[in-house]
């Protein structure tokens, strides 16, 4: 019972901690990352398309993190209930967890970078996103919001599966098949 307990906590406060990160994090990528305008600077002015695309991009991250946050609590509450199964040890499955998470951040922005750049080359001709985005388009925020929102629903099912694939599991010994 203690051992739930102390897991629960500790998944709580893990949740806390890559909520704050991962807020801030993809916030500061995204805005470091458009090479167009200083899209900060446009939130500031009251850019409402801007404001929706960022924060599109900002929840369609931490929903592709959590995926991944799922798996390292499964592999955490494995290893705290048979350690001795694993043939990893309490370090290891800790960096484990971590190069999780940061490649799954890392999964995240690289698919929100890519599609964004991708759907824009493809609508350049009629519409360039960007300036449009800049001028405080708010049906090209939305558009661009959705284009991301649908591509990382996409890439999430990947990351669900890419997580559950890296999380370590348990030695459960041999089983000898007699003939």
């Amino acid at each position: 019972m203690l051992i739930r307990i102390l897991l629960s906590g500790f998944q709580f406060l893990l949740g806390v901690i890559l909520a704050g990160f991962v807020i801030y994090y993809t916030y500061r990528a995204f805005i470091k990352a458009n090479p167009d305008f200083n899209m900060e600077e446009a939130i500031k002015n009251g850019n409402t398309a801007v404001g929706i695309l960022v924060s599109m991009n900002v929840y369609c991250a931490s929903m592709m993190l959590l995926k991944s946050q799922q798996s390292v609590a499964t592999m955490i509450k494995m290893y705290a209930y048979s350690p001795s199964d694993y043939t990893v040890g309490a370090l290891q499955i800790g960096l484990i967890s971590i190069a999780h998470l940061a490649l799954t951040l890392f999964l995240a922005m690289l698919t929100i970078s890519i599609t964004l750049r991708l759907f824009g080359k493809m609508i350049r001709s009629r519409i360039n996103a960007g300036q449009e985005l800049q001028k405080g388009n708010v049906a090209i925020g939305i558009l661009l919001a959705c284009v991301v929102l649908v591509s990382t629903t996409f890439v999430g099912s990947g990351i669900d599966a890419m997580s559950k694939a890296l999380v370590p599991q348990p030695s459960i010994g041999q089983i000898e098949i007699m003939e």
